[in-house]
């Protein structure tokens, strides 16, 4: 109850939709749509195939407006930071993926993000109407608490369904970032989209006019969360897009194979040897089990006699006259039989015995869920015995969980980063690693790639990376992306001392780091048969660490010689003069200078006299001090560019002219700032 009246006009409009929802869009009345269907002035301007929202033209000037920004290294934070090559970036992704156009365009393997769904619920940055200027804009994205965190009011806005710019408002906070975001993809480069219902359609859109429909490789669709036995239709899928940067480029994912070559081929060598049925679905399942696999599998007989293997991507049983096997099963909680599916059992008896936990006729442990279905072992049953138990695939944890004072069921990506952080619920609903996993290594090479995430939310990409490349030794590099989001005072977060998304982000990369170096460590000692402990290994995974910067404003100041004033003209002049902010640090001047200069965040610095290396001498740059010595040395390094500071030759015109024409004459790139 709201105290107001009857709204007669919302009242009236909700009647109208109701009767003719066609001619509304996002809950208001489209004009040309109306005429069409009650007059005769049918005129729709610019007829043609095209995706269009309000507020699309200022998704494009947010888009084209250049950004001065910078990443500030924070080596405190970071683990390796002189040696990784994983970064982890704080900041709000928009102006981020700005910062990275010149140092990483055309470098990035594959992107994996999972954005806002729009559900109604949540809080995302997207353009305004741009009454605002540029200045203003800036201001209201980077508002900070008195301990210099983001808040929330500054930069968030609740989109809600009641808004009637709804779909608008996400497809422009969309747009932009999956712009920018096509610049930095390799020309073999992959991007995969999470995403649900709510999006889904706008998605596939947004994304066939960025990267075009023939780059659209699919839509895959996968069980968010465990079905119940719903009387009616239960909402379990999410959706993943997946394009390419390039599809005249090769072009191989393995998703469907899943690691099952090796028992194609041993499917091929039983129909070879002609043995029976049952052996070779015994000796297959053997290998099955040997290789740890989630999913059984079950040969049968074809129409032409041949052995086929199946199972690797449903457990549908494929004999349509005799279905699945017959066997009685009694509810736990009432000891009635339960209703047999029309199609029979999905499992053999044995099978669905061992999932059931269940031993001489009776279950091993039941446990009554708040919704008063039960679960036994990895058998969900309803609340009665009409409707046929359903499995779960959960992780081994999911039965302790379950027997937590709050009886909930999480998925395995809640389960995981649960067991990180001692059992805290640190964040919700985070991906699981496993999903993440599968996309990254359905790619056919395993080069030395980049994995773009700028969405990262508790850092599920980062975590996946980081164990693969334990798995199987590859070199796969992970860039992060997230906005320092406040965590809610009321959390476990906030209380366990985590302030922000970003700060959970970086503590579950630390840790997973510990876990893999533990978890080696006791498996080199096992392998040793020693007891003492091992030397720390820097070798033990790939590359166990991790850059952090923060997404900050320029540590110059910027000349905007056509905004001068009589009022800032001596501050504008001041610019010219003395580029360099009071406050600003070396070394974050050297990462501003590397990127703009088109140079990675992980490029090798070598710390010379006077001046820093960069990639070998591929660039060199002098902030502290100038002279004719260290010019004498930084030609003699040979360096194909160098950036000095304007103001280290101040009282000293010969010398700079000197610079100028000497390294002219050795074929240096020399600029000054």
């Amino acid at each position: 109850m709201t105290g107001e009246s009857l709204n007669i006009t919302q009242a009236n409009l909700h009647k109208l939709q109701t009767l003719f929802p066609d001619i509304f869009s996002e809950g208001k009345i489209d004009i040309e749509k109306f005429k069409a269907t009650f007059t005769d002035d049918i005129n729709f301007a610019n007829e043609r195939y095209v995706l269009n929202w309000a507020g699309k033209a200022d998704a494009f000037k947010v888009l084209q407006i250049p950004t001065t920004a910078t990443l500030k290294p924070q080596p405190d934070q970071s683990i390796n930071f002189d040696t990784t090559q994983n970064v982890f970036i704080e900041g709000e992704n928009l102006e981020v993926l700005k910062v990275l156009q010149k140092a990483y365009y055309g470098k990035i393997k594959v992107i994996e993000i999972d954005p806002p769904y729009n559900t109604g619920n949540d809080s995302f940055i997207y353009p305004d109407s741009f009454k605002e200027n540029k200045a203003d804009y800036e201001k209201r994205i980077g508002d900070k608490d008195e301990e210099g965190y983001l808040m929330k009011e500054g930069m968030f806005r609740k989109n809600s369904k009641d808004s009637g710019h709804y779909h608008s408002n996400w497809l422009s906070m969309m747009y932009p970032r999956l712009f920018l975001a096509k610049n930095l993809l390799r020309d073999d480069g992959v991007i995969f989209v999470h995403i649900d219902d709510n999006e889904v359609h706008n998605l596939r859109m947004v994304m066939n006019e960025i990267f075009g429909e023939e780059n659209f490789i699919e839509c895959i669709t996968w069980n968010k969360r465990v079905p119940k036995n719903d009387k009616g239709i239960g909402n379990i899928h999410e959706y993943i897009l997946i394009y390419v940067k390039n599809n005249s480029l090769r072009h191989e994912f393995l998703m469907q194979k899943n690691g099952l070559e090796d028992i194609d081929e041993l499917v091929q060598k039983q129909k070879k040897k002609k043995v029976s049925l049952k052996d070779a679905e015994d000796e297959i399942q053997k290998l099955y089990n040997k290789k740890g696999y989630d999913r059984g599998i079950t040969l049968y007989n074809s129409l032409d006699k041949d052995f086929r293997l199946w199972g690797k991507i449903n457990m549908s049983w494929p004999n349509a006259d005799t279905f699945g096997p017959r066997y009685e099963v009694k509810h736990p909680k009432t000891g009635k039989a339960v209703k047999i599916p029309d199609r029979g059992w999905r499992w053999k008896e044995d099978t669905f015995n061992d999932a059931a936990g269940i031993k001489d006729g009776n279950f091993k442990s039941i446990v009554e869920l708040h919704d008063g279905t039960f679960m036994c072992g990895k058998i969900w049953f309803d609340k009665d015995e009409n409707t046929q138990p359903s499995s779960i695939n959960y992780l081994d944890e999911v039965h302790s969980l379950l027997l937590r004072s709050v009886l909930s069921l999480k998925s395995d990506g809640g389960i995981e980063v649960e067991k990180l952080f001692e059992g805290k619920s640190i964040f919700s609903y985070p991906k699981p690693t496993s999903l993440v996993s599968l996309l990254l290594k359905s790619l056919a090479s395993n080069d030395n790639g980049i994995f773009l995430d700028f969405f990262s939310g508790s850092g599920t990409t980062a975590h996946s990376v980081l164990e693969l490349n334990n798995e199987d030794n590859g070199n796969r590099k992970f860039i992060l992306v997230q906005l320092p989001e406040p965590c809610e005072e009321s959390s476990e977060a906030f209380k366990a001392g985590y302030k922000t998304i970003a700060d959970i982000a970086k503590e579950r990369i630390r840790r997973v780091i510990k876990k893999i170096e533990t978890e080696k460590l006791e498996a080199e000692k096992k392998k040793a048969g020693e007891l003492q402990l091992i030397t720390h290994n820097s070798t033990l995974i790939t590359d166990n660490g991790f850059k952090v910067f923060k997404l900050s404003p320029s540590n110059f100041k910027i000349w905007r010689g056509n905004e001068i004033t009589e009022e800032n003209l001596v501050t504008q002049l001041d610019a010219f003069t003395n580029p360099v902010r009071e406050e600003s640090k070396t070394e974050n001047m050297l990462y501003e200078l590397m990127l703009k200069a088109g140079f990675s965040l992980t490029d090798k610095v070598e710390t010379k006299e006077k001046f820093y290396s960069v990639n070998d001498g591929e660039l060199i740059i002098a902030l502290e001090e100038i002279n004719q010595k260290i010019i004498d040395s930084i030609i003699a390094a040979q360096p194909k560019k160098v950036i000095t500071l304007d103001n280290l030759f101040t009282g000293n015109d010969q010398l700079k002219t000197n610079t100028v024409l000497q390294m002219r004459d050795a074929g240096i790139d020399f600029k000054t700032i």
